[in-house]
């Protein structure tokens, strides 16, 4: 290689290092925000039932059999006024959910429940565009949304809804998610200790400083103005939720994040699973990063701080086409060491920042906090390991608008109890796999290399990448050849680490 290639590669892979840091301090930043303002609370203001207002309940549900019984039996405790709360399930399935949702709806309508199926023979827009029909049927002026592995608690509206009445500028008010199924595996395990970190700290720390946040596309309410006066439920992003928050905010609308409330929903047991929520998650976001940066640049609202901290959340999945791109350009930088070593070395203090934010959150919400942290290592050999299915989606989100909203399946599983592997709608089949066993291959080549180059500072760099693609390529061809050979039902593309 010459000396002007190696440079090149020297300066982009500096580059990257530097990109990959901002990200590292964001975190770093989010968790001092976090123990600075983050634990003001936003106490219930003293609202009389009688002064509530009309709220639709909108559950948006797609071939949902083995959950959507129990979110509609959960959404009908809700303790509310009835002449003031209309539920919608806006129901898009193609199998015998619409049955089960059929004979739900006509029970608790003997109760004397305001529910009613609104079924659409397309699913066009997806959520987006299910939400956006079930709006212009609602009597509501408040909307909350529950996806259907979720299990809302019945005071879940006297907790959110009266903070409407005190802020009229107020449009959305978001609540913490928390776990029905935990302690199911240690794949939900890291499921949890990913998403504690998102709600406990990024989440509570945004919105306590003023910074941009996000609706998370359930277990919120939003004031039916704000959704019409923002433009709406759009389809162009496979990240609605994300979508409208932002254009809200935008707007001057603000946003109220409510960690104390919590929404209690189902984790994905399948690696193969979670990789497709976490695909979908990254092209919806950089869809929105390409809709809304430049909006957001522009804005006249908001300050140069918000500005930057809008960015860096919206482009956050950027981070991992970033981390492939490091590891492909270490290996022919390995016979030019004196290039790499100093950008490397600026990735080591801030990689402490997401630890900072997940044991934070535990602290916070467990008094057994450090057993739990003791799944942090496989989050980071999992969060590392799925970079490769997430660039993918990254790219689609970068090169297209749309898309399919490819759904998570969810089985029942609450506790240690439930099965999944008979069910119908278990995923058994994923185009990311050949991708992560030749990224782990090329890892350790790259490692032996090092080794043979006297390079041992990129050694544990590279096998960390190894095993994080390996460990997350053989999850995933577990899950789709042990089945096949046991003959199990497998759902359209795309055991335990599972359970203890």
């Amino acid at each position: 290689m010459s000396d002007v290639i190696a440079y090149v590669l020297a300066t982009l892979y500096a580059l990257v290092t530097l990109w990959l840091t901002v990200y590292g301090l964001n975190s770093w930043i989010l968790a001092v925000l976090y123990w600075r303002n983050g634990r003001r609370s936003h106490p219930v203001p003293p609202i009389p039932r009688h002064r509530l207002p009309t709220v639709t309940v909108q559950l948006p549900v797609y071939n949902e059999k083995h959950v959507v019984e129990r979110l509609m039996d959960a959404v009908a405790r809700l303790d509310y006024p009835r002449d003031r709360l209309q539920i919608q399930v806006l129901d898009d399935s193609t199998d015998e959910t619409s049955r089960l949702v059929a004979a739900r709806v006509a029970l608790h309508r003997e109760r004397g429940l305001d529910i009613q199926v609104l079924h659409r023979s397309h699913r066009e827009g997806f959520k987006g565009g299910a939400l956006a029909w079930g709006l212009t049927h609602a009597r509501g002026e408040l909307v909350a949304v529950f996806d259907a592995d979720f299990v809302p608690r019945s005071d879940f509206l006297l907790h959110t809804v009266p903070h409407f009445l005190t802020d009229p500028r107020l449009g959305m008010v978001q609540a913490r998610w928390s776990h029905l199924n935990a302690d199911y595996s240690l794949l939900t395990r890291i499921q949890a200790l990913a998403l504690d970190g998102h709600f406990v700290v990024e989440q509570t720390a945004r919105n306590r400083s003023g910074l941009p946040m996000h609706f998370n596309g359930t277990a919120g309410v939003w004031r039916r103005a704000c959704i019409e006066a923002s433009g709406g439920w759009q389809t162009d992003t496979v990240c609605e939720d994300l979508d409208l928050s932002y254009r809200a905010q935008l707007a001057g609308w603000r946003c109220l994040y409510l960690p104390e409330v919590e929404g209690p929903a189902e984790l994905p047991p399948q690696i193969l699973a979670f990789k497709r929520q976490q695909a979908r998650w990254a092209q919806g976001s950089i869809q929105c990063l390409r809709k809304l940066a430049r909006p957001l640049a522009r804005s006249r609202r908001l300050s140069p701080v918000q500005k930057l901290m809008g960015l860096i959340h919206l482009s956050g999945y950027l981070a991992h086409p970033l981390m492939i791109l490091l590891l492909l350009i270490a290996l022919p930088l390995l016979f030019h060491p004196h290039l790499m070593r100093g950008p490397l070395n600026l990735l080591g203090p801030v990689c402490l920042g997401p630890f900072l934010v997940y044991a934070t959150s535990q602290w916070a919400l467990y008094p057994d906090w450090k057993r739990r942290l003791l799944t942090f290592p496989l989050l980071v050999l999992v969060g590392t390991g799925i970079a490769w299915n997430n660039s993918l989606a990254a790219w689609r989100g970068l090169t297209r608008w749309g898309g399919v909203f490819a759904r998570t399946p969810k089985f029942h599983l609450e506790g240690r109890g439930g099965e999944w592997a008979h069910s119908r709608y278990r995923l058994g089949d994923d185009r990311a796999v050949a991708g992560e066993v030749a990224l782990a291959l090329y890892a350790l080549v790259a490692a032996g290399v090092a080794w043979a180059t006297g390079n041992t500072d990129s050694i544990p760099f590279l096998l960390l990448y190894g095993a994080a693609f390996g460990l997350v390529a053989g999850l995933s061809l577990a899950e789709m050849i042990g089945p096949r050979r046991r003959g199990l039902p497998v759902g359209r593309r795309s055991t335990r680490l599972y359970k203890l």
